[in-house]
């Protein structure tokens, strides 16, 4: 039977072939992304980041005591490696993460994931589209890394192996919760839906 997870993976895969489209991602796959277009996005996910760690956190508050770990696990990544590598990516592109500020898109994005997150169900799978989807962006890059290795360090964090058992956590906790009655079908799908949209616009933010 197919899960719910794998059937959202289906329904998200033209926008996560689109994201490798978009001018953004198609720079940073080449190596010849302009720098300060990074820079720009590299402060932006910054913001974005922290607030994700707290939408782990507000998740972990409600969680079924089989999900709590996992929501901490997941927090616990976030801050200590996406968030690693953002500041050690930082002085390289003169980013400045302390001084930056929520533009519009990330706003918007960081909003609707945190409202979200009010309810178990529907915050998982607000969430999916952002791990599954740089866990597969990574993945697809990496067949032909780019030789610049800044970027390279940033296809590599998404491609790695432990990422995607992360994102695989997420699926996992999201049929779980389906099968537990604590969100429908129609629900999880307008949330992942709703995520991807803001997926795809956060590569505008440059």
């Amino acid at each position: 039977m197919v899960s719910l997870s794998d059937r959202l993976a289906e329904r998200g895969m033209p926008s996560v072939l689109a994201q490798l489209e978009h001018p953004t991602v198609a720079g940073i796959g080449r190596g010849d992304l302009d720098p300060a277009v990074f820079r720009s996005w590299l402060e932006q996910d910054y913001l974005f980041l922290l607030d994700y760690v707290r939408v782990f956190s507000r998740l972990a508050w409600q969680a079924p005591d089989q999900h709590v770990g996992d929501l901490v696990d997941l927090a616990h990544s976030t801050w200590h490696e996406e968030l690693t590598l953002h500041r050690e990516l930082a002085a390289g592109f003169d980013a400045d993460l302390a001084g930056a500020v929520k533009g519009p898109v990330t706003t918007a994005y960081t909003a609707f994931l945190l409202h979200a997150a009010a309810d178990y169900g529907r915050g998982l799978a607000a969430l999916l589209p952002c791990m599954w989807g740089y866990s597969t962006l990574g993945q697809l890059l990496a067949k032909d890394p780019p030789a610049e290795p800044r970027y390279a360090r940033w296809v590599g964090t998404y491609a790695d192996p432990g990422f995607a058992e992360l994102a695989r956590r997420c699926a996992a906790m999201l049929d779980e919760a389906h099968a537990a009655g604590l969100v429908d079908e129609p629900t999880a799908t307008a949330a992942f839906d709703e995520a991807l949209g803001h997926e795809l616009a956060f590569w505008d933010v440059p």
